[in-house]
């Protein structure tokens, strides 16, 4: 059964206004380059399970 009712327009993921096509998925070029700069700053993380290979800070290998 087919819905009848119009799609409500989706929203900016950050501040909740109405997206903007020009800007899509963002309601503006602030909200655009605020969700670029999370990025850059490690606001956001993609999740990653490595073994430690010794370049990280956190790893603790001795010298022998």
């Amino acid at each position: 059964m087919p819905n009848n009712r119009p799609a409500r327009p989706r929203a900016c993921p950050l501040c909740g206004a109405p997206r903007a096509e020009e800007y899509k998925p963002f309601c503006s070029r602030g909200c655009r380059d605020r969700d670029l700069l999370n990025w850059f700053g490690e606001d956001y993380r993609v999740p990653a399970d490595q073994p430690p290979d010794g370049t990280a800070d956190t790893d603790n290998f001795t010298d022998e």
